[in-house]
């Protein structure tokens, strides 16, 4: 999440929201501003609450090294995991180091970076790899790369933000179950709604991701493409249900059935 806007203090209150929900994991993000973004990228004029440029942007939004050893006993002391998606190499390397954070997520705009996808072999974590603004060929090229061992989910997802339901696509959900069975497959929403989360959990999907925010109205890119602290306690609670409902497909007469079927049955 970039949510938090560089203030630690609003990413501790983004995590404790998800603790009170029942997520499980928080997912950050990580970059070497000067390795992602070219000079010329970094001095484009960029309006933000940072400065006048799209470097002084992406730097204010940027936790350092103390405050994501902040995060990482944060999440610990609250009980739920986190893990980061590193956009450079030297990212890749300064989140390995932190033992508690299970898991590298690979964005969806860096699925086609062989050297990033290498490098994650030299770490002891497991890959969780986004879909987005990728076709199948990208996703099974990265695959190969990876090996189906180290990889612990796939997540469909579309990169628009927000994305609009008709580019949303969840029936690659079930393709995605087909085609890569010795995995996870999960769904990352980028649609302001909470209704296609549970939808996706119905087509097979054991991951969900997706933004919060304190406020949708707040400043920053993924705002808008996010769910408010109401609409996460709902959906949590509509996915868990919506496991549940699933069942086990096999027909038979529940015992709460029973009743009144001798009541009923003619």
């Amino acid at each position: 999440m970039t949510n938090h806007n560089g203030d630690i203090e609003l990413a501790k209150r983004l995590i404790d929201v998800a603790v009170a929900a029942g997520c499980n994991y928080v997912k950050f993000q990580k970059r070497n501003v000067d390795l992602v973004y070219t000079k010329e990228e970094l001095d484009a004029k960029r309006e933000s609450p940072f400065g006048t440029t799209n470097g002084d942007l992406k730097r204010g939004l940027e936790f350092n090294e103390e405050q994501y050893e902040e995060i990482d006993l944060y999440c610990f002391s609250k009980g739920i995991g986190w893990f980061a998606s590193p956009w450079d190499l030297d990212s890749l390397k300064f989140l390995s180091r932190f033992d508690y954070s299970k898991f590298i997520k690979i964005p969806s705009p860096l699925l086609t970076n062989e050297r990033l996808l290498k490098a994650c072999l030299d770490i002891d974590k497991q890959v969780i790899l986004s879909s987005g603004m990728s076709n199948i060929d990208m996703i099974d090229n990265a695959v190969r790369i990876l090996g189906k061992e180290k990889i612990y989910c796939i997540m469909h997802c579309t990169s628009t933000y927000p994305s609009k339901p008709e580019e949303l696509n969840l029936n690659c959900i079930t393709d995605f179950k087909q085609r890569y069975g010795w995995t996870k497959v999960g769904f990352s929403n980028h649609n302001p709604g909470i209704i296609f989360m549970p939808i996706a959990v119905a087509l097979g999907a054991e991951v969900i991701e997706f933004h919060i925010s304190l406020d949708r109205a707040s400043w920053g890119s993924d705002q808008a493409a996010s769910i408010e602290s109401e609409g996460v306690f709902r959906l949590v609670k509509h996915i868990k249900n919506t496991d549940k409902a699933m069942g086990d497909g096999v027909k038979k007469i529940f015992d709460s059935e029973l009743p009144i079927m001798m009541k009923l049955r003619r």
